[in-house]
């Protein structure tokens, strides 16, 4: 892999001179308090502003700064009118527009695509306070504002958008983001080498168009540059054949935007492509026509080194929400202010996640040193700290310094897990340095408990034993949420996840240690209803399970198709992309697209209540199972229904006994068996 320019190598911008910003400015009244005339780049964005290292605005905003930028943040503006856009005046650089931490879509509507009425990034909860589609929103405002103003599109929203990508909400496929919003430029991942790279170029006069050489990045063209050799990507094969040609650039054609719109097949190959070049080590250069013009995607970014990313957690953050909130609740805020990031990326490959198509699967390590600097600054200064640090982890919980045992091995790898169908022999899985920074923090001054609240990936836990007796002896706290996500080979194949006998195996080993420590600690599964690959009877096989094992669901997670996922173009195509994508020898997919069939899936996850049992057993009785219709333990659902309750308000239990009504007819086991709570609210995670 080559080498990157150090992340803070660049020589500072001269407003460097006006030193640090308590917080970044979100009006001219806080810009006249640091002696401003004009901001240099303005980041408008979907959430409220936070100063703290888990919200990418802050991030971004504060390594600017570093970089010696004026930054100043626009947060979840009035869109009705270009106004508030224009708060801050003129930027000399460029406006910088994100959705915020999740994607608007995902962020707005549920599963089912019924509105949501709440919004976690938001003061007091409340929701409708960002647009749907963000990004093309505040772009169009901010070029109203100030036509000649170029625009520079990041986040996970333009991350997870940046070519021709399904959407779900709309049901169709539409252009790149890049495209629609008319931006200047965009910058895809976690991104803090490109906007560190395009800001000082633009500050020294380049034009985004110009900035092409540039990792990480999208943006338009008029025709695929001289000297680039175009390798078809009609079949995967045809790409890699490409690459053994002597020529040194190289670019990869997906179909264009007019294809995969009209042809599902063709949607899927191109997301097939997509995923095979995510490696930096050795992806290419992307193009894909829109219309008169091409879409160029340069390779993805070289991931930070340790030191940049103790660098970038160590910047003057404020570590709270902006003072215009005053002392209103920002959910998302209260949830992670007393937890500590020390990751990033996933090598899982889970079909239905976007943590690898954003962050990538190269996992980034922060220092034992730099993690437990960040435990005492909650300590010191994060009012409400009581001792207890909430969750240590990242997008996973124990993927911490995991890498490929063999550097060169890794950059030539195009494997899209590095855990399924098992666990690459070339992967190390130790846990030991994990272990070590437990016991490290656990040891500073004022700190009682350290709970572990990221997923667990079990199928690397159960490799050590001693990780799990340590996770258990001191970071569990009465449960532990794990992803199984499914019983059955059919669905589990196209998730990418490992069969339910690993996840037995973690149980065995986790219930071990917790009776050894003399705990009495609960594993908590989730599961995924409607998943692609998934039928009716896979759903009752697991209901069967959970039954078996005595779970209950008090809220469940239906399959939602966030953009550019590879589960995603199952959905829309029908095929099967973790395969060869080619015409009349594609893989089929069973989907689930049907409301019906999805409620159903859903309600086979919840079983024990009695709102379902109607629609199961008209189920059962249609797929010939109604054996599993009765009052024995062997049975899924009672024949009887309580009145009152229930799709078809069936009468009450004709048989003697004590009459039982309402939702107390299911019962409830105790708390500990019983899920947490837990919604699709979010990118689903593996």
């Amino acid at each position: 892999m080559e080498a990157a320019r150090p992340l803070f190598s660049y020589r500072q911008h001269w407003a460097h001179r006006f030193g640090t910003a308590p917080f970044l400015p979100m009006s001219r009244a806080e810009m006249d308090e640091l002696g401003w005339d004009q901001c240099d780049v303005i980041l408008v964005t979907g959430d409220a502003y936070i100063d703290h290292p888990s919200f990418g605005m802050a991030i971004i905003g504060r390594l600017l700064e570093a970089q010696g930028f004026r930054v100043g943040i626009i947060a979840q503006p009035d869109w009705q009118s270009a106004e508030p856009f224009k708060a801050l005046g003129r930027p000399a650089l460029y406006f910088g527009v994100t959705g915020g931490n999740m994607d608007s879509m995902v962020n707005r509507y549920t599963a089912d695509r019924r509105l949501r009425h709440n919004d976690s990034y938001t003061p007091g909860g409340e929701g409708g306070k960002r647009p749907d589609r963000s990004v093309l929103v505040y772009a169009a405002r901010c070029r109203e504002a100030y036509r000649d103003v170029p625009i520079v599109l990041g986040g996970i929203e333009a991350s997870l958008r940046r070519i021709a990508h399904y959407d779900y909400w709309s049901d169709k496929v539409r252009r790149s983001v890049l495209v629609d919003a008319k931006a200047d430029i965009l910058l895809y991942g976690n991104a803090e080498r490109a906007v560190v790279e395009v800001t000082h170029r633009i500050a020294k006069g380049a034009k985004p168009s110009e900035l092409d050489d540039i990792r990480g990045i999208a943006v338009m063209k008029s025709a695929v540059p001289e000297g680039w050799t175009e390798a078809h990507a009609d079949d995967i094969d045809s790409a890699d054949e490409g690459a053994k040609q002597s020529h040194e650039k190289i670019v990869v054609r997906l179909p264009a935007f007019e294809q995969v719109e009209q042809d599902p097949e063709t949607y899927a190959r191109a997301s097939r492509v997509l995923h095979r070049e995510s490696n930096p080590g050795n992806a290419r250069a992307l193009v894909q026509r829109h219309g008169d013009r091409e879409l160029w995607l340069t390779p993805p970014p070289i991931p930070l080194t340790t030191p940049e990313m103790d660098a970038v957690y160590d910047l003057p953050y404020a570590r709270g929400p902006h003072p215009s909130y005053g002392d209103a609740k920002i959910p998302a805020w209260d949830m992670i202010k007393f937890s500590v990031t020390i990751m990033r990326g996933c090598f899982g490959g889970c079909s239905f996640c976007s943590i690898t198509e954003h962050e990538g699967r190269i996992i980034q390590n922060r220092s034992h040193e730099s993690v437990l600097q960040e435990i005492e600054r909650i300590r010191d200064r994060t009012p409400g700290f009581t001792g207890i640090i909430s969750d240590i982890g990242g997008p996973t919980a124990n993927m911490y310094r995991m890498a490929c045992k063999d550097p060169r091995t890794e950059a030539l790898c195009r494997r899209p897990s590095c855990v399924f169908p098992g666990i690459c022999p070339n992967l190390n899985t130790s846990h030991e340095s994990l272990i070590q920074l437990y016991r490290k923090v656990r040891e500073v001054p004022g700190v009682k408990k350290v709970m572990v609240a990221s997923g667990v990936r079990y199928d690397l836990a159960v490799e050590s034993p001693a990780y799990i007796k340590e996770l258990v002896t001191h970071h569990v706290g009465g449960y532990l949420k794990i992803a199984p996500e499914h019983t059955e080979a059919g669905p589990l194949s196209k998730m990418m996840k490992p069969g339910i006998g690993t996840y037995d195996r973690f149980k065995q080993l986790f219930d071990a240690a917790a009776q050894k420590a003399g705990k009495q600690y609960f594993l908590i599964p989730y599961f995924i209803a409607a998943h692609p690959g998934t039928t009716d009877e896979d759903m009752m096989n697991l209901a069967l399970w959970l039954k078996r094992n005595k779970y209950r669901a008090d809220q469940v997670q239906t399959f939602l198709p966030s953009p550019m996922a590879l589960a995603t173009a199952m959905y829309h195509s029908g095929k099967n992309p973790l395969r060869a994508v080619r015409r009349g020898a594609s893989e089929p997919v069973e989907t689930v697209k049907k409301l019906t069939q999805r409620r159903l899936h859903k309600a086979f996850l919840r079983y024990h209540d009695v709102e379902n049992w109607p629609l199961i057993r008209e189920a059962l009785k249609r797929m010939g199972r109604a054996d599993l219709i009765g009052p024995g333990k062997h049975h899924l659902v009672p024949a009887w229904q309580p009145a009152g309750t229930g799709l078809r308000g069936e009468g009450r239990r004709p048989v003697a006994g004590k009459p039982v009504a309402g939702k107390a007819a299911a019962g409830r086991p105790p708390r500990a068996q019983r899920f947490g709570r837990f919604t699709t609210k979010g990118v689903p995670l593996g």
